[in-house]
């Protein structure tokens, strides 16, 4: 099964160039169960990115362009009256698909950025007075511009909490650029793309995911890092309980793609930045000389 996500891997990096760190950190997210806040500026290759992992895991892709009048009907759909039978008849939303691209999340309002948290915690829909399930599998992949941008809401802490992981894709260095240039855009090589992990095999691993072995060392080391960020006088909001399963949950994925069925530490580091960031909230009137995140592990012995 490895050898078809190193193919997974290699497929969606022959598309979004350079990015192969990126692109792992992406499909591990996709295999923990987990939705994925994508932040950059545009043009980066944020919707490229969720595009083909939805054609190469062979999911149902649906994509909404979020603006500043969007309501929330818009995105979970609603009742229409049917004049022929005098009745109102639902109509469901966008949201009803295998993977919801929410593109540039930010620029809506609140209140329809709310729309979707029954989605991502739950897995269903309630409108109307009813209740509806929603595919499975189900993913958000939410891309947002920086928040000093023009015209940008900034996502509260319960919507970013959803959020398994947030990554960034940043500019590509000169010879993927230069590669980039020559070939041209990219995106009208997705559909020529193989499927290389379909539905039912993606739910397979995802269970295989969930039973990745976690000694007691490794948790005590998770443990020591929640407690970390809590405690430090550089973070005003430290990790969660719910933002510690989160990062079990991210890293077992991570082990579960290097071919261990067991935690280690470093599939703890690979993944703490991605998982961390979002739920973290820094001070913003200290003067920093490392990144603060990253300096946690370097911090927190792995050994207590």
């Amino acid at each position: 099964m490895r050898d078809r996500i190193d193919q997974l891997v290699d497929t969606v990096s022959s598309v979004v160039l350079g990015k192969e760190d990126v692109v792992r950190l992406a499909v591990a997210c996709m295999l923990a169960r987990g939705h994925l806040l994508i932040e950059d500026l545009p043009g980066m290759g944020k919707t490229t990115l969720a595009h083909t992992l939805a054609h190469v895991f062979g999911l149902e892709y649906r994509r909404v362009q979020f603006t500043s009048d969007m309501l929330p009907a818009d995105i979970l759909g609603g009742a229409v009256f049917n004049q022929q039978t005098s009745s109102f008849v639902y109509h469901p939303g966008p949201v009803f698909t295998q993977l919801l691209l929410a593109d540039e999340i930010n620029r809506s309002t609140p209140k329809t950025q709310s729309a979707l948290l029954e989605a991502m915690e739950e897995g269903q829909v309630s409108s109307e007075g009813v209740t509806r399930q929603l595919p499975s599998p189900f993913f958000v992949l939410a891309t947002q511009n920086p928040t000093n941008q023009f015209g940008t809401f900034p996502l509260p802490e319960s919507q970013l909490d959803r959020f398994l992981m947030k990554i960034s894709l940043g500019y590509p260095d000169a010879d993927t650029e230069k590669k980039l240039l020559k070939h041209g855009d990219t995106r009208s090589d997705i559909e020529e793309l193989p499927v290389c992990i379909d539905s039912k095999m993606l739910q397979d691993i995802q269970t295989a995911c969930q039973q990745v072995a976690v000694s007691e060392p490794v948790l005590d080391y998770i443990q020591r890092l929640a407690q970390f960020s809590r405690s430090s006088e550089e973070i005003v909001l430290g990790l969660s309980p719910r933002g510690a399963l989160a990062l079990i949950q991210a890293a077992k994925a991570w082990a579960y793609m290097s071919g261990r069925d067991f935690l280690t530490p470093d599939d703890v580091q690979q993944v703490f930045s991605s998982v961390v960031e979002h739920r973290l909230l820094i001070r913003k009137d200290l003067n920093y000389q490392a990144d603060p995140i990253r300096a946690i592990l370097t911090k927190v012995d792995v050994l207590s």
